[in-house]
């Protein structure tokens, strides 16, 4: 897509292109400041159920308004293409620094602290994320986490020519989620407990290079044992991840927050004080 402005920000860059849209790197001349800009694919357009999928992150987000998740700063229309302006998050994406290094627990914990807020935020609102995974939490230029991608949010499968498909990441995808039954917040708090496993092992918990495979191991497989991968992980972090990767949604975390204080008091040990 060769465009010099879209709307009145000024592009500086494409930085991604996927299934539905294009992200570029702009500039807002108004204020001088750097901004992400998100167009739905022209293509796409044709579809009232992506136009409509594509507002849906502005009015979430808008709606929310939170610390913790990136903000949107505009909505318009290129032609016949939706746009959104956000927060450019200069630090990146927690995928970007697993590609580099393993986090600190210290790291880790404040990561789930921010995120759980994010998401605890949305769920009294009803809202559920439903595609929880580390290219959806970001950081900005002083490394603070920042929950993002809200655009399937309250989402049910969609139907276009091409047959329907599930909405979310089938790595991190809960049971429920995979199954197309009712949601609620369990299935981000699922989606976590797959992040989770991800930054103590370095690892998925279920990989397949078939999709239908990958997400039978979700609803049928029981949670891999992280000393399976790395022996030296305390057996206190499989408690941790099984509970919040339980196939049945009544025996996981009920909020995000409860995960979160759990993983914070196993690295500064208040864990094993509370089970004295």
């Amino acid at each position: 897509m060769e465009v010099s402005t879209i709307g009145r920000y000024e592009i500086e860059s494409e930085l991604a292109v996927g299934g539905m849209g294009i992200i570029f790197l702009a500039r807002d001349p108004y204020i001088q400041r750097q901004v992400i800009v998100k167009v739905l694919m022209y293509s796409r357009t044709l579809d009232d159920v992506y136009r409509e999928y594509f507002q849906r992150e502005a009015e979430v987000i808008a709606a929310l308004e939170h610390p913790c998740i990136v903000p949107v700063y505009d909505f318009g229309w290129h032609g016949k293409q939706p746009y959104i302006i956000m927060r450019y998050m200069a630090g990146g994406s927690l995928q970007d620094r697993l590609k580099e290094s393993e986090l600190k627990l210290t790291e880790m914990a404040h990561i789930f602290k921010r995120v759980a807020e994010a998401l605890d935020a949305a769920h009294a609102q009803n809202i559920i994320h439903r595609d929880v995974k580390p290219s959806n939490i970001l950081f900005d230029v002083t490394g603070e986490a920042f929950l993002s991608d809200f655009g399937i949010a309250k989402s049910k499968p969609i139907t276009d020519e091409e047959g329907e498909w599930l909405v979310g990441t089938p790595g991190y995808m809960s049971p429920e989620q995979v199954l197309g039954e009712p949601v609620d917040g369990r299935s981000d708090i699922y989606a976590l407990g797959v992040v989770l496993y991800r930054l103590l092992t370095g690892s998925m918990p279920f990989s397949s290079e078939s999709v239908t495979s990958l997400i039978n191991a979700h609803v049928n497989l029981p949670v891999p044992d992280v000393r399976e991968v790395k022996a030296n992980i305390p057996a206190v972090w499989q408690e941790v991840v099984a509970k919040a990767m339980a196939k049945d949604p009544n025996d996981r975390y009920k909020t995000a927050g409860e995960l979160a204080r759990d993983v914070t008091e196993v690295v500064s040990g208040k864990w094993f004080l509370r089970k004295l």
